[in-house]
């Protein structure tokens, strides 16, 4: 019988607020039985920082420069705002195998289309952050005679032009049983219910995603959870420590953009102990719906994925939410899957093969019992979640970004002990993650690293290539790459006149 599939996914989570990744003061005990009974991923990378591009990767298995919806149309500075209406996606190939389609919670893919244009069942929540306004969720709300959503004690900072900041944190006046993460999780379990007879009446497998809105800022949460952490047990990132020398001259923009000086050290252990706080309450939403897939007898025969799209700076590197910096707090991810035992799943394991989100869509399909499609980028985990190691895994990791606010093209590669990212428009960067583990010294130009800013230059160009992303044009004639005998250096047209 198939497996169906259930994956869940929050919204620009930091890895490290989450006690499996070894946060000691944090309570996650729903992610913590997830990894007992799983796999825990410890270097799982997002394709790229931002959500629209990162969540269309893994609806279509493919990295934003080729399916090109590469901003969130909320910040759009000219790209496309909507994946083509001939886009194949890893729910063409679940519908062909049988499978019913379900999406709960944010999508985010595009500016109009919601879930249902590309086969899913389920609500369009649109935007970046909660609707609080939708019908489907004041329905919740009056059935149930929860108050309509209200926030009180807002924080914000102050822009350099010397307006408030946009808006942190702040008191959710209701219960947790009203705020919009407890409503999707609760139409996740609604729908796993519908779902779970039609599986026992005629074996039907589904494909269900929860996409919750947090802990995306501003964090509006009960003061419950405001309060769960102590803001005097917050140890702050080290990263803090950034003094932005020889670092691209944007980081210190959007240092200024989120207002970072507008905030006190002890303003910022409230911010994070917040971000906590706001991680446990999506905990036990997760928490719930593991347990509704043990009641609804479905655990045995389910794929469960449990990761985010991003992740946040919250701080480090005196930023604060994501864009233009490659640091491993946006694109490290958590990253939490189990394949049931009977179905050969492996429990308990820490897994350190370099994984992302581009692989989704091919363990999907895999999983699923068809070939994956020659054109998805990303490969199938399923050996990995079996507790195999593939000789012929890949050794690094690839990532990009296009811009937010405005262009600004990067790329990425990362080994097991070093990472270069290339920017164009500004001072490229080289980080020793052994010896400076928070990526505060840009060794790009240290003669001690000449060799390995040589061979990282080359792996990354030589990918870009493969895959036809033509950024790859720019290392052709910037920097120390191996050209193809006979070619062209400028890329002129003109080398065989």
């Amino acid at each position: 019988m198939k497996p169906s599939i259930l994956f869940l996914c929050t919204d620009q989570q930091r890895r490290d607020s989450l006690s499996v990744y070894g946060n000691p003061l944090v309570r996650t005990p729903a992610a913590d039985r997830l990894a007992a009974t799983g796999v825990a991923f410890g270097h799982a990378y997002t394709p790229t920082a931002i959500c629209t591009p990162a969540r269309a990767t893994m609806l279509t298995g493919l990295m934003p420069h080729k399916h090109k919806l590469l901003a969130n149309f909320e910040r759009n500075v000219g790209y496309i705002t909507e994946l083509p209406d001939d886009t194949v996606t890893f729910a063409d190939y679940l519908r062909e195998a049988g499978y019913r389609l379900g999406h709960v919670g944010k999508w985010h893919i595009g500016q109009e289309k919601g879930p249902a244009d590309f086969g899913f069942e389920g609500e369009h929540y649109p935007g970046w952050g909660p609707p609080v306004t939708h019908p489907d969720y004041l329905r919740y709300l009056d059935e149930r005679e929860l108050p309509r959503s209200s926030v009180r004690d807002e924080v914000r900072g102050v822009f350099p032009n010397g307006r408030p900041s946009n808006a942190i944190m702040g008191v959710y006046e209701g219960p947790a049983e009203g705020t919009f993460d407890y409503f999707i999780a609760e139409r996740t379990i609604e729908r796993l219910r519908d779902y779970a007879r039609g599986y026992h009446e005629s074996g039907q497998p589904f494909f269900l995603g929860c996409n919750w809105f947090g802990p995306h800022l501003p964090y509006y949460i009960p003061e419950r959870y405001l309060r769960m952490y102590d803001p005097a047990d917050v140890a702050l990132p080290p990263s803090m420590a950034e003094t932005f020398d020889h670092k691209p001259i944007v980081q210190r923009h959007y240092s200024a953009h989120w207002a970072f000086e507008s905030f006190t050290p002890d303003d910022w252990r409230r911010v994070i102990a917040a971000k906590w706080g706001y991680g446990t309450l999506i905990d036990e939403q997760l928490g719930r719906i593991l347990d509704a897939l043990d009641r609804l007898d479905l655990a045995a025969n389910t794929l469960v994925v449990y990761t985010c799209d991003h992740g946040a700076f919250a701080g480090a590197h005196r930023m604060q939410d994501k864009g233009p910096a490659m640091y491993e707090d946006i694109y490290r991810i958590h990253f939490l899957a189990r394949l049931p035992r009977e179905l050969g799943g492996a429990e308990g394991k820490r897994d350190s093969h370099f994984v992302s989100l581009v692989d989704l869509p091919a363990t999907y399909v895999d999983a699923a019992g068809g070939p994956v499609p020659e054109h998805f980028d990303g490969r199938s985990l399923m050996p990995l979640l079996r507790g195999e190691r593939p000789a012929d895994w890949r050794q690094d990791i690839i990532a990009e970004f296009h811009g937010h606010h405005f262009p600004y093209p990067q790329r990425m590669i990362r080994t097991e002990r070093y990472k270069l990212i290339v920017n164009p428009p500004d001072v490229n960067e080289l980080y020793d993650l052994e010896a400076d583990p928070h990526e505060l010294v840009n060794q790009i130009d240290s003669p001690a690293y000449a060799a390995v800013r040589r061979d990282l230059m080359n792996r990354l160009y030589r990918q870009l290539r493969a895959a036809g992303d033509n950024f790859y044009h720019w290392m052709t004639t910037m920097f120390e790459v191996d050209v193809p005998r006979g070619e062209d250096a400028s890329l002129s047209g003109f080398s065989k006149r």
